[in-house]
This record gives structure tokens, sequence and C-alpha cells, in this order.
């Protein structure tokens, strides 16, 4: 996707996303948030933090980061932290997700939930998000991928077309993801609604 066409797309999503999207993904967010809480984790990167809504989720002794480019997402999100005054968000900070602004092998855990089909070059933001992990480290990902066959998969290759309008890829094909060489899969498992979500872990090269 165009980075002004997610500019325009998150800015109309912005007021209802909660109510609407973010409703539909909770499913995966929720077990993603609750994956990294049971891991030997301090530190947290939540690439495409959105209105924030797991952000209340993480466990207080983490030190979580988040990143959007969306500025009016990232008002919702800043909001969200200082009405419930979430001790464990350290910082949100408005950056492009291919370029991240930070050190290499800065996060214990690298997190990605519903973004990574909407950002454009997605193999950029895949190596990035590798970069900042740890060696070690888990990329934590859940993500609608295409589907082979059946009727979603017909619904998929349909609504293709309209991704600008959307907001995401329907036809995002999951290799994109696995394409990163210094990764491994450690879980992958289909998520409801109807399995349309996928949750993903992948690891890190040690060295």
């Amino acid at each position: 996707m165009e980075l002004k066409a997610i500019k325009t797309s998150y800015a109309r999503w912005a007021p209802i996303y909660d109510r609407t999207f973010g409703a539909i993904t909770n499913v995966g967010r929720c077990k993603t948030v609750e994956y990294i809480n049971a891991q030997d984790a301090e530190t947290v990167l939540e690439v495409g933090v959105g209105t924030g809504l797991a952000l209340p989720r993480y466990r207080p002794n983490l030190a979580v980061t988040g990143i959007d480019f969306s500025e009016d997402m990232l008002a919702k999100a800043q909001a969200k932290t200082d009405q419930l005054d979430l001790k464990q968000v350290r910082n949100l900070v408005q950056m492009d997700a291919r370029d991240l602004d930070f050190p290499d092998a800065s996060f214990d855990v690298v997190a990605a939930m519903h973004i990574i089909s909407v950002v454009p070059e997605p193999e950029k933001v895949m190596a990035e998000m590798a970069r900042v992990c740890k060696p070690g480290g888990r990329i934590v990902i859940t993500n609608h991928f295409a589907r082979e066959r059946g009727l979603l998969a017909w619904i998929e290759r349909l609504t293709a077309p309209f991704a600008n309008l959307l907001g995401w890829h329907s036809d995002f094909e999951i290799s994109t993801v696995l394409k990163e060489s210094n990764t491994s899969v450690v879980e992958q498992r289909s998520l409801p609604p109807l399995g349309m979500m996928t949750f993903l872990v992948l690891q890190k090269d040690a060295n």
C-alpha cells in the first residue's frame, strides 16, 4: 500500500477503529500479549501500535515501546496510556516501520498485530523488525494471510484491488513474512473468527 493511502485510511478509521476492526481482531491481540507476558522478556516493541488496544494487557513490569505511522492512531494510544496510567508503556513514537530509529538488538520481543499486510514494502518491515530484535529473541505476528482455496480465498481475491480503500491487503501471502533469513518458525496456528487470522512466532538466530 502507498503511504498516502495508509495515512488517509487510518485517519478515516481512527475514530471508530476500536468498535469495528479493533473488535474483530481482539482474539489475536489477546493471544499475542498473553504469549509475550509469559516470556522471560523485559523490553517489547509493538510495531503498528494503532489506538493502543493491546497496551493495557501487557504485564506491568515490561518496558513497552509503541510505534505507528498514523498520528491520529497514536493520539488515541497516548490518550489511553494517560487515562489508564499505564506504567509499562515507556514510549509512543511516530515512525515508519521500514526505517526503525532504534539500534540493532534493542528489544527482547517485537510484536506486529494485524499490520504486516497494511504496510508498504513488508519485506523491509520484516527486516527492520529482525534487526532490532535481540539474538534469540522472538518476533510475534498476528495477521490475516491469504488462503489457497475455498470461498474465503475467492473473496480475498475479489477484494484485493480495493486495498487502498479498505486499508489492508486481503490477499497477503505468508511467504512474505517467512522470507527473513535469520529467523525460524517457533509456532504457527489459526485463530478465530473462522480461522481467518494466524498466530505466528519467529525466533531470531542466536548468532
